[in-house]
């Protein structure tokens, strides 16, 4: 076979030394446009992982390779005075110089053709290959050419980076992160060889204009970082090895994507196809993998199996996606965190490096246990510490944390999230709803929320849904308050709302959101907007609707207060009456109430203000909001959301319960894990109020790890307790964390949990709850 490798870079290289090594037959030419063994760049990463991944294709470079690195366990988190360090993190550094000149030497001792100092302009050159490979990195011009086979999405990011290096030697890979007079700026700092040491300088653009960066030459550039930096530098510049002295060597980083990879018998690899940012250090690990993904390939289907080379060619990009995904998607979440660095600047020195250290969600809670058990010990007595006001030397791990809002004191941060179960009867509960609520006041989480009580019979969603509007139901509903009261620690939140436009509908086992077949009740919304082209259209509302709705409201408050909740939560999101207010899909008015946010947001908050007139003061009110409508800019954007917060905190809201979408069938969401956790992070850090965070919140780890960085102040797990009433028992169980108050008829359970749980734990060192 004969290979053209374009690029001489991780992946070009390591693809035709693994082909050379499978068959020495094949005519295999790597081309590069720099000069013999000469390259730009300071040190790469990897990690533990991947040179196994090496070792196991290659262990002559790889051998080479190890023993030229410089290895690390640490990593050093310099904030606010304080430097704050965590262990067992296990990478090791190279220079990008040394690692591509063993390569190259390794592909000349194997009869691999370099081919220097030439820059590809023609790909219809290389058209005898029966394989091309197109590593030619970010600008790759092959790509380019064929853009419109590939379809690359480029995506430049807003924040600006120096790639500069010095003669310092960080023993630990180091975060520096300085307060100038133009805002702040950080470095990433590693070593990679015995002498020298990575130094990427990153900020805002904002920053580095001010800082007079915007026009620096490259040696304005080293000097300025030189003055900013120099307490860490030990006595020692910076310097670039950039080829162009007299320009800036200021970038934005790119983020790569394309729909395909391949094209005919051109193959894009590492940089070309796909890249993640510095921050995680894993665009060699991409590269190489890459490279070593299709090598095996070529070798499984077309050396030995026989196959077509375009059936293998087809396949290459289907086995590499998840990957790719995984990585870009951790690449993507920490490049974020830089980006929006500036909303923890006001986080205490542990709790920051948690959140950085977790910024990826490829590094976890008790991942970081296995890491460094005596650090994250450390910072979790220090989370209890900062929730009960005094010292503690017992581990009590983040999500068993007590947390108090005005009078109300939750003895810890697990939510039973608001679940509708329509299951009543003309708005009235029964022995169903007793039960249900019951027995997850005795499963230990530290709230339970009432699923969508609506204020009147015509703001029902179904039928089947739950109300708080007769003297029955408030008898049904204290009832249930009762019970919960008596079955242990548990509080109790009534989570209030009208349907509107999305009102009249069938119940949730049977059509979502579609219309009933009959029997279908008049509804209301701020326009005469419907849910979908199926759904009955709205009347438009008039002050006097607004009237009495707000009625409504203030009647079913008093009637919670009587029925002796513990907290109340308005129902702001999802599309229901007062989310259609907020969201301009579908507020339409042209008076007062609609139009710019704050009008949309009035008549909600009217309705707020008259709710907390007749709640009890020692009491808290939440609200929930949606914080994404999922329909790009026109609808409810994560960044109006931080504005609607700020408004809800000065109306006196005591937290925000922070959900998204369903405002609109259109909507396009991005699930994943703790896919909504963002939201709530990004609004309780701008706007400095407590927030609630839900969706896809499923595991210990996903609690603990939210709670200890400071992405919420509670974590709501509405289908775990569907399947579940106990997860929270067992949570504790499974972190043997005994102080938690288990029913005492269930003690024999107890004992029996915590034995299972240890067995499991010895078996697979992780929690499954």
């Amino acid at each position: 076979m004969k290979i053209t490798c374009i690029g001489g870079g991780p992946a070009g290289l390591y693809f035709a030394i693994l082909m050379k090594l499978q068959d020495d037959a094949h005519d295999i030419t790597v081309v590069e446009r720099n000069r013999p063994y000469d390259t730009f760049g300071w040190g790469v990463v990897l990690s533990d992982e991947t040179m196994d991944n090496l070792r196991d294709n290659d262990p002559v470079s790889a051998e080479t390779i190890l023993s030229e690195f410089a290895h690390w366990d640490d990593i050093d988190v310099h904030y606010k005075g304080a430097c704050v360090t965590s262990g067992g993190h296990g990478f090791s550094g190279i220079g990008r110089k040394r690692l591509l000149n063993i390569l190259q030497a390794r592909a000349e001792d194997l009869g691999i053709a370099l081919q220097f100092e030439t820059e590809v302009e023609d790909i219809e050159a290389y058209a005898d290959s029966d394989l091309i490979i197109a590593a030619d990195g970010i600008n790759s011009k092959v790509r380019n050419r064929f853009a419109d086979v590939f379809e690359p999405d480029i995506d430049v990011r807003r924040n600006k980076f120096v790639w500069l290096g010095t003669h310092k030697v960080f023993d630990a890979f180091t975060f520096i992160f300085e307060e100038t007079e133009a805002g702040w700026i950080w470095a990433h700092a590693y070593k990679f060889d015995g002498e020298t040491s990575t130094f990427i300088v990153e900020c805002a653009p904002e920053t580095w204009a001010r800082l007079g960066l915007d026009t620096a030459v490259q040696e304005e550039t080293i000097r300025r970082c030189e003055e900013i930096f120099r307490p860490y530098l030990d006595g020692h510049g910076l310097m670039s090895n950039a080829r162009h002295l007299r320009g800036s060597a200021w970038l934005n980083f790119q983020r790569v994507s394309c729909k395909r990879w391949r094209h005919g018998n051109i193959v894009l690899m590492g940089d070309a196809a796909h890249t993640a940012h510095f921050s995680i250090g894993s665009g060699t690990k991409l590269a190489m993998e890459d490279a070593i993904d299709l090598a095996a390939m070529l070798k499984a289907g077309v050396i030995e199996g026989r196959r077509p080379l375009d059936d293998v060619l087809k396949e290459y990009q289907e086995a590499r996606r998840l990957e790719v995904l995984r990585i870009q998607s951790a690449a993507r979440n920490s490049t974020e965190w830089f980006e929006d660095i500036e909303r923890y600047f006001g986080q205490d020195p542990i709790q920051f490096a948690y959140s950085l250290l977790t910024r990826s969600q490829r590094v976890s809670h008790e991942n970081l246990r296995l890491r460094d058990r005596a650090w994250l010990e450390g910072a979790e007595r220090w989370f209890v510490g900062k929730a009960t006001g005094r010292e503690t030397q017992r581990r009590v791990p983040p999500m068993f944390a007590p947390f108090r809002l005005r009078d109300m004191e939750l003895v810890n941060r697990v939510a039973v999230s608001p679940m509708s179960m329509y299951s009543a009867t003309d708005g009235l509960i029964d022995d169903f709803h007793l039960i249900h609520y019951g027995a997850r006041a005795q499963g230990g989480a530290g709230l339970i929320f009432t699923e969508m009580t609506d204020v009147s019979a015509e703001g029902r969603i179904t039928p089947g849904c739950a109300g708080l509007y007769t003297d029955a139901h408030e008898a049904a509903w204290t009832r249930v308050v009762d019970a919960v009261h008596r079955q242990g620690e548990a509080r109790i939140c009534l989570q209030l709302g009208h349907a509107g436009p999305k009102g009249s509908t069938q119940r949730g086992w049977e059509r979502m959101d579609a219309p009933l077949p009959e029997g279908n009740w008049e509804i209301i919304a701020p326009s005469a907007v419907p849910w979908s082209p199926e759904n009955q259209v709205p009347r438009a509302m008039t002050r006097a609707d607004m009237d009495r709705v707000t009625a409504d409201f203030v009647a079913a408050t008093e009637r919670a207060a009587r029925a002796g909740f513990d907290m109340l939560e308005l129902h702001y999101a999802h599309g229901y009456l007062m989310s259609a207010f907020i969201t301009p899909l579908m507020n339409k008015r042209t008076d007062d109430y609609g139009g710019c946010l704050e009008n949309r947001l009035r008549y909600p908050l009217e309705v707020f203000r008259a709710v907390r007139a007749v709640w009890p003061a020692e009491k808290p009110i939440s609200v929930r909001i949606s914080s994404n409508d999922w329909v790009g800019d026109f609808g409810i954007t994560p960044a109006e959301s931080v504005a609607i917060a700020r408004h809800l905190k000065a109306a006196g809201v005591d937290i925000v319960d922070v959900s998204a979408g369903q405002t609109s069938p259109d909507a396009k969401p991005v699930y994943g894990r703790m896919f909504q956790t963002p939201f709530s992070d990004r609004i309780r850090n701008e706007v400095g109020i407590p927030t609630m965070a839900v969706g896809n919140i499923h595991a210990i780890d996903h609690v603990n790890s939210i709670l200890m960085a400071g992405r919420a102040d509670v974590c709501c797990l509405a289908r775990p307790h569907l399947w579940d009433p106990y997860w929270t028992l067992k949570a504790a169980a499974a972190q043997g964390y005994e102080d938690i108050a288990w029913p005492r008829p269930y003690l024999p359970g107890k004992a029996q949990i915590e034995r299972l749980m240890e067995k499991q734990q010895q078996a697979d060192g992780g929690f499954r709850v």
